[in-house]
């Protein structure tokens, strides 16, 4: 655990210029608006370390595989949201001396993300021999104006007077640091610049897999406020500048404004990107710097009255869980139906930037809750629009039916780790509970008319065809797989995939017979489904194989799991952590130690199909076995103790999910932000201290209240209610605006007035798991 920041409840802040932790800070003061993000570099140059870093949203290049032997069926590329031209870029020199933070000597640093409005600002004094300059950064990423980022450059000479120079500039010869073969992925179309202005148009270069280019336009417009004694202008074919001198009286501010302007061929016609981006300036321009951050804040201020979670008593906590919240709002908030959510976001290049599981898996609960219901349905929707990919995937290994991909932007995979790649196919399962998921939660029948029964179809297929028949145990298996727990690869029977394959056939089943019985059995017949086909989907269900031990009397996570030497984390020593850090792969995968939820995933996602002796047993015995070294582990796990009234446990792994990336648990945050698990802190709180569940398209909560907190609150969407649930030390309340709804409160049934509330007295924990 390694914390740089302070605790406050709607800021991070950073006192002191952290030079050893430099890529540490950046991730953390990343900023988004869901059509483009940035991880927080300086505008000035600073000649040490550091993670250039600018995204935009659905721009990526397919990297060609690199791997050290090739194996029949691997993907060719991988494709990575690819680092862009630099656009904050603004030097700055005073009497002709450059400032840069590496070398200059640094008094009164302070940096200050402010999650509640989405500014980030810094403030520091600068020393230059004699001369002291106090400067003060401020940039925002506009939600009002998508294209639209803004800073705000000011600098005063606090004991001399003296030229001040300001060099706005756009750099578009960037490359990505995970680039396979250190190739650029840009070629330069357009440049221009004049006083005041200027743009770059970039191209993704031409590749031999047929996936889309993209053309990306950055155009700047800058003013300042001072005495201009100068200005001019650079040209060249990836870097434009302004050059401003201004005269600064002792004690006397001067200021730049810089308004950015990114436009992509996604949203406009390749001709059009410079003059649209012009159109994006001028109205920039007009409103004034003020203005545009008024309507920026309103935003944000926005979404937090839909989704803030507040906590009383619990600074750490209450900061977490804000942090993880602002950051997945930075990432994604639904207004592109064609994008999905990257496990980086745009705060690294780490995993590509691509789509995973953890979206079906992890972001949709909190989406259908936090956002409007448009928000989650695109979600469902974009697995959908990419079956074709699916089919594709499951082909390249020789089956029939779709396998989606593990990573992709286009529904074909392009994961190059054969374990992950051919193995790691639980993932299908994730895609079917998704389907059911949101329908379950919106009542949206229509939606598996439209898309679910094709996208559950395709799926069911694979499985009936991954599958094998052992004719002496009268059973289906599945070999050679790899379950969530990745420190075990080329396994047997995973219990969770096993799981997730009948689960999927049978609920594929039950829609069939839906679709069939509301008049849309055309959809069944013109997807092809027979009879046969059907009935060996039942019989695959009857006789699925599941690991289990009698002498246990827990599920076994795959057939030869309990062979290990088995041993609990507390044995290991702290110096072997991370074990992905200090091991080598073949002893991790020699030994017992589970990367994450693997069977308790299966239990969290079916958790009404198992008794809470079922849920004890099995985690009381692979819990102590977990060593969490994914981030998406802690939530499942506090969920699932705080079920058993494991409060403890419970409230250490909500600390762990919320202050993951805050405090550098698994000292892996410099490489950026764990976006897709920062919806765990959320659940942990709804699913698991709130004890929210939605059984069979009912609603119903449980509540306890942590011994350290004094209170808590949050709000959900549910149809078309809109509740507030608060727990205090005494008292549960649920309020609401809209009609009439039945609840579940700890079991019981409570009707919860149209525009009214109900309350009922607050349970301990060990009463609630009862």
């Amino acid at each position: 655990m390694k914390r740089l920041f302070e605790v406050d409840s709607w800021k991070i802040v950073e006192t002191e210029l952290h030079k050893e932790e430099f890529r540490l800070a950046e991730s953390m003061m990343s900023l988004g608006n869901g059509h483009m993000g940035m991880r927080g570099n300086f505008e000035e140059n600073y000649s040490g370390d550091f993670h250039r870093g600018s995204y935009v949203a659905g721009v990526w290049f397919p990297d060609k595989t690199r791997v050290g032997w090739w194996k029949n069926g691997y993907p060719n590329y991988f494709g990575k949201v690819i680092n862009s031209t630099n656009y904050i870029g603004v030097r700055v020199l005073i009497d002709g001396e450059e400032v840069d933070l590496y070398n200059a000597t640094v008094k009164e640093f302070y940096r200050e993300l402010d999650m509640q409005h989405g500014v980030l600002t810094r403030k520091f004094t600068v020393l230059q021999g004699e001369k002291e300059t106090e400067i003060t950064a401020v940039r925002f990423l506009s939600i009002a104006e998508k294209e639209l980022a803004v800073i705000r450059y000011a600098v005063t000479p606090k004991n001399y007077s003296g030229v001040v120079t300001f060099v706005p500039y756009l750099d578009g010869d960037i490359r990505n640091e995970d680039s396979n073969y250190d190739e650029d992925f840009w070629v330069p179309i357009s440049h221009e610049a004049s006083e005041y202005e200027a743009s770059l148009v970039m191209k993704t270069k031409d590749n031999p897999f047929g996936t889309p280019t993209f053309q990306v336009s950055t155009a700047m417009k800058a003013e300042v406020e001072g005495s201009v004694a100068s200005i001019s202008f650079a040209q060249e074919e990836e870097y434009v500048a302004n050059t401003i001198q201004l005269k600064a009286e002792q004690g006397q501010t001067v200021t730049l404004n810089k308004y950015v302007a990114v436009t992509t061929d996604r949203d406009h016609d390749a001709s059009l990107l410079v003059a649209k981006g012009k159109e994006v300036l001028a109205r920039a321009a007009a409103k004034g710097y003020g203005a545009l951050l008024d309507e920026h804040k309103a935003g944000w201020l926005q979404r937090w009255e839909i989704a803030d979670v507040e906590i009383q008593g619990d600074d750490e906590a209450q900061q977490g869980i804000r942090f993880n919240l602002f950051q997945l709002f930075c990432t994604y908030y639904g207004e592109d139906a064609r994008l999905n959510i990257g496990p980086k976001g745009f705060t690294g290049e780490k995993y590509g930037g691509a789509t995973y599981w953890d979206t079906e898996a992890y972001a949709i609960p909190l989406y259908l809750s936090t956002a409007k219901p448009e928000v989650a349905r695109n979600l469902a929707v974009y697995r959908h629009t990419q079956l074709e990919g699916a089919y594709h995937n499951a082909g390249q290994q020789g089956l029939q039916g779709a396998l989606y991909p593990m990573v992709t932007f286009t529904g074909v995979e392009c994961h190059n780790e054969w374990e992950i790649t051919f193995e790691e196919i639980h993932r299908n399962g994730a895609i079917a509970y998704a389907v059911y998921n949101y329908v379950n939660y919106t009542g949206d029948q229509d939606y598996l008319h439209q898309y679910g029964i094709d996208v559950l179809t395709g799926i069911s297929r694979f499985w009936a065809d991954r599958v094998h028949y052992h004719e002496k145990k009268d059973q289906y298996m599945m070999h050679g797989v790899t379950g969530p727990n990745e420190y075990e690869n080329n396994v047997n029977n995973n219990w969770y995939t096993n799981k997730m394959a009948a689960w999927t056939l049978k609920y594929t089943l039950k829609v069939i017979e839906q679709l069939k019985a509301s008049g849309h059995g055309g959809r069944v017949a013109g997807l092809h489904i027979t009879d046969e086909e059907t009935a060996k989907w039942q019989q695959i269900i009857d006789k699925m194989y599941y690991p289990f031990s009698e002498e246990l009397n827990v599920f076994v996570q795959h057939d030869t799991f309990l062979d290990k030497d088995l041993k609990t984390v507390d044995k290991l020593k702290p110096e072997e952590r991370p074990l992905n850090q200090k091991w080598s792969w073949d002893k991790i995968l020699r030994s017992c130690f589970i990367k994450q939820a693997d069977v308790l995933q299966g239990i969290y996602f079916f958790n009404d199909e198992f008794t809470i002796e079922e849920k004890r047993r099995n985690f009381d015995f692979y819990e102590p076995m977990t060593v969490h070294e994914s981030s998406l582990s802690p939530c499942i796990h506090s969920i699932l103790a705080a079920e058993l009234g494991m409060e403890e446990k419970a409230f250490e792994m909500y600390h762990r999910t919320a202050r993951l990336d805050l405090d550098n648990y698994n000292n892996d945050t410099e490489d950026g932000l764990h976006i897709t698990s920062m919806t765990g802190s959320w659940l942990s709180i709804v699913q698991g201290f709130a004890g929210m569940r939605t059984p069979d398209e009912s609603l119903s909560f449980a509540p306890f209240i942590p011994q350290a907190w004094e209170r808590y609150s949050f709000k959900i969407v549910y149809r078309e209610h809109y509740l507030k649930i608060e727990v205090d030390k005494a008292k549960v309340t649920i309020s609401q605006e809209g009609p009439e709804l039945v609840i579940g409160l700890y079991n019981e049934s409570y009707t919860l007035p149209e525009n009214g509330e109900v309350s009922v007295d607050v349970k301990q924990t060990e009463e609630v798991a009862q």
